[in-house]
This record gives structure tokens, C-alpha cells and sequence, in this order.
């Protein structure tokens, strides 16, 4: 499992952007879609919401992809 940091400062970072910063999704437009299709969970929960605010120690995971760590 790979960690993506947060920038300094930051506490937290949006689920559509984290998701287009490991290259789950190529454009943001597309980010609801792969939301919907049930492929994404959030420290094992199923999440459909893109602006979910994600923390430190939650783990993101895309299915066919490499589970992520927020750090």
C-alpha cells in the first residue's frame, strides 16, 4: 500500500481530487462516474461522494487498483 500526502499545512483532501492525483480517473468529469459504478471505498466503506473529505490514516481503495493510505 502507497501513501499520498497531503500538502503542508492541509489537513484534509477531497476524494475526486485524490482520485485524479493516483491516476484512478484521467479528467475530473469523470471521477462521479467511477463513484457511482460502487468501485471505490473509503477504509472499507463503499463511498459515492466525491467531496468526501478524507484524513490522515484513511485508506482508499479503487478496484483493480493499489489500496492508498492518506498521509
Amino acid at each position: 500500500m502507497r501513501t499520498i500526502e497531503i500538502r503542508p499545512g492541509e489537513d484534509t483532501i477531497r476524494l475526486g481530487q485524490l482520485l485524479k492525483l493516483v491516476d484512478a480517473v484521467p479528467t475530473g468529469a469523470q471521477v462521479k462516474d467511477v463513484l457511482a459504478g460502487g468501485d471505490v471505498t473509503v477504509n472499507g466503506e463503499p463511498e459515492e461522494r466525491r467531496g468526501r473529505q478524507l484524513h490522515r490514516g484513511d485508506v482508499v481503495a479503487v478496484v483493480g487498483m493499489e489500496a492508498v493510505r492518506v498521509g
